[in-house]
Formats: structure tokens, sequence, C-alpha cells
């Protein structure tokens, strides 16, 4: 293990579905997204994917620009987060298939065998299911919006309520945007 921990700032935000968790680096990368009531899982989740590092939670001192841009999320530009530097651990599978989520248009899910095609794998649906499963960047990698076969909502790490409200609020937006004419 490493002599240095590595260090994350820690901001807690509050959002209209709870609690939110904001970690990054010293680089102001973000880390890792979760709820409040799901802390445990992050402390987890960070665990396996920087098992030979050491890592140090410290309150953050100002505002982040993930804090700025998921702020900016909630309050109805969805779009803010899609340019956020991100930074994660993992496996190469596991990067690989959260660079296809951050791929996934706002408004517009996807099931898991569409995302298993787009990373050229149809055949490791389950594999990315996994793989989305271990995000650590909610919302800003948006595992949300990957639905069942039946486009069915499946598991959610910060439960199913959230990820209905995520889509719900991803839906609004985009309706928003379109033109009125192009509404029908």
């Amino acid at each position: 293990m490493s002599l240095h921990p590595q260090v994350f700032f820690l901001e807690r935000v509050p959002t209209p579905i709870g609690q939110m968790l904001i970690l990054s680096d010293d680089r102001r990368q973000l880390r890792a997204v979760d709820w409040e009531d799901f802390e445990t899982r992050m402390h987890r989740l960070l665990h396996r994917q920087y098992r030979k590092q050491a890592i140090e939670l410290r309150d953050a001192t100002q505002a982040s620009p993930a804090r700025r841009a998921l702020e900016a999320y909630f309050d109805g530009a969805v779009d803010a987060i899609d340019t956020l530097a991100v930074a994660t651990g993992g496996t190469d599978f596991q990067r690989q298939v959260w660079q296809a989520l951050r791929g996934i248009a706002g408004g517009a899910p996807i099931t898991y065998g569409a995302l298993a095609d787009r990373i050229a794998r149809p055949t490791a649906v389950r594999a990315v299911g996994l793989a989305n499963g271990a995000n650590p960047i909610g919302i800003v990698v948006p595992c949300h919006r990957v639905v069942g076969a039946n486009a069915s909502l499946t598991g959610y790490g910060g439960g199913l309520h959230r990820k209905r409200w995520l889509l719900d609020h991803e839906a609004r937006w985009l309706t928003a945007r379109r033109p009125l004419a192009a509404r029908g």
C-alpha cells in the first residue's frame, strides 16, 4: 500500500431526491457521486477501485466544478454534467463501459444489450450490467440511463425511486428543449 494516501474532497449537497455525496481529487476531477443513505457502498466501491492506495476523505472548503455542474443539472440544465472531468479506477473493461455510459444522451435511455453492442461486446450483457453496478460516479457517468430489455426499470444503486426521478427529470428537460413545432 502506498505511503501517501489519495486525498479526496467530500461535499454533501442537498438535491430534490436526497443528500448527495460528491468526491473530487486535488486536480478537481470527479471521483465519486453517491447518496448519503448509501455512503457505506460508496466507501466499498472506492476500496475496490483503489485497492493499492490508501484513501483519505477531507471536507471540501470550496465548491467543486462537479458540485456546480450537478446543481445546474438538478435545476434543469441536464447537459451541464456532460463535460465534467472524471477519473476512475476499475478494470479496463469497467472503464470501457463507463466511457460508453457517458455517450448516452440525457432523456434517451438504452438497454444493457444496446450498451454491450456499443462497446462491440454483444454477448457481454451480464458483464456490462455488473460494470454498470460498480460505477462510482452516478448521474455524471449515467448508469441510471440503462434499462431492462423490455424498457423496465432495473436495479439502481441509489434506489429505483431515484432512477425513476432522474429519467423523468431528463425526459422533461428533453421535452422543454424541443421547439414547440417539433412537439407535435
